[in-house]
């Protein structure tokens, strides 16, 4: 694979280039955002791979090209080499409306994010050492104390729907502890990060989002804890109130529509797959088996190519959004040989120097919400056949837009 850009490269003129570039005018782009992609993304990645091989043409929502990355080996290179491939979208985002529907989820915030350079050091080190210090073992209590309730609040009526009634409320409480942030601020925070997943209200989804976490700071200042928003507030690095705000959004984002989604995928799996039934593979290989192959963030970890640059030999133009396929990648057949347990290789958490700083927490949560929920009703089945379930519309995200079971009718499990 080259990487070369046109000031340095002398192959980009002695070899023909046998594509264009995936964003040019005139090129067919598959559409990220449509029902249709959602309900089988694997059909799609495949065509992908058949017709365009490892850099695909798409749009991210309509008249938003980018390139999508699905070759494994191709976005591990991109993914680590942030001096060529930048994850600042201020450039792109100068030309893009400001309708645009996914432009809070991909425009530039004073966030290790959607930074680079020293910039996006000074975020990465405050936001480590924050969430460095969530004590794990306390973790594990706090999954077991929010999930009793809430399988007590349906497991009398025999049928549930896991995201409503489990997986979303279990993520949203755990996150507000680890945030120190209080339920009434986290709702109006999870409303519209739900918005900006799914590419609506583009328009008001950063004001309520800036007034609730403002709201949150205030707080905080006044009766600091042992939360992550009370450690960055006191971190040496200095943030304001904007970069802690936004800070913050990017916590919000990874840790509830992502983590809600790899529950309820993981559970999906494991109902729906006879291996996982009575004494096999355990929670922990479901997980792993999920993050590989159908990871709940499936398309993500944005970079803005600083210039032109030629790529397996595709020129991608400057500026212009490289989105990384993690549910493509890990398939890919150049890697994927149908081995999960203690595989750690897939793409789902990123890699290089924006990976996620909280997997160990994200994967704590959901394997302890997966454990409480099974343990408790063992006999949890789906409501409906698997292939009726509806998934949600959008470029970015795996997600259900509900999971009904049913089990049989249990007494509430006592609460110590």
């Amino acid at each position: 694979m080259s990487l070369t850009t046109p000031q340095h490269s002398t192959q980009a003129h002695a070899c023909p280039v046998p594509h264009a570039s995936p964003v040019e005018t005139g090129v067919t782009r598959v559409a990220l955002y449509t029902e249709e992609f959602a309900a089988d993304p694997h059909r799609a990645y495949r065509e992908m791979r058949r017709r365009y091989g490892s850099l695909v043409p798409v749009d991210l929502a309509p008249d938003v090209p980018a390139t999508l990355v699905i070759g494994y080996h191709t976005a591990v290179q991109i993914l680590n080499d942030p001096e060529h491939f930048p994850s600042d979208p201020r450039s792109w985002q100068k030309n893009v409306p400001s309708d645009c529907p996914i432009l809070p989820m991909l425009e530039w915030r004073p966030n290790a994010l959607r930074s680079a350079g020293l910039e996006h050091t000074r975020y990465r080190q405050a936001n480590t050492v924050a969430i460095d210090e969530i004590d794990l073992f306390s973790l594990h209590s706090a999954v077991e104390q929010v999930a009793v309730p809430l399988i007590n609040s349906f497991c009398e009526r025999g049928t549930a729907d896991l995201i409503s009634q489990y997986a979303f409320p279990l993520t949203f409480a755990v996150l507000n502890s680890m945030l120190g942030c209080p339920p009434d601020i986290g709702q109006q925070v999870a409303k519209a990060l739900a918005a900006m997943f799914e590419g609506v209200d583009a328009d008001k989804i950063n004001t309520t989002l800036t007034n609730a976490l403002f709201d949150l700071l205030t707080r905080k200042r006044a009766e600091p804890g042992d939360d992550i928003t009370s450690r960055l507030l006191a971190h040496q690095n200095q943030l304001d109130d904007a970069e802690l705000i936004n800070q913050l959004v990017t916590l919000y984002g990874a840790g509830i529509e992502p983590l809600q989604n790899l529950i309820v995928n993981t559970l999906l799996l494991m109902l729906t797959d006879d291996r996982f039934a009575g004494v096999g593979p355990s929670t922990r290989d479901a997980l792993n088996e999920l993050l590989f192959t159908d990871p709940p963030l499936a398309n993500f970890s944005i970079t803005y190519p600083r210039q032109p640059i030629l790529i397996d030999g595709v020129w991608l133009p400057a500026h212009q959004p490289v989105i990384i396929s993690m549910a493509g990648c890990n398939n890919d057949p150049a890697i994927h040989d149908g081995e999960y347990t203690d595989n750690n290789s897939h793409l789902a958490w990123g890699a290089g120097p924006h990976a996620c700083p909280a997997k160990s927490v994200a994967y704590l949560v959901a394997q302890n919400a997966i454990d409480q929920l099974l343990d408790a009703l063992p006999d949890l089945r789906l409501a409906c056949p698997a292939d009726q379930l509806s998934w949600r519309p959008g470029p970015f995200h795996r997600a259900l837009v509900s999971m009904p079971v049913v089990f049989p009718e249990s007494p509430p499990l006592k609460v110590f």
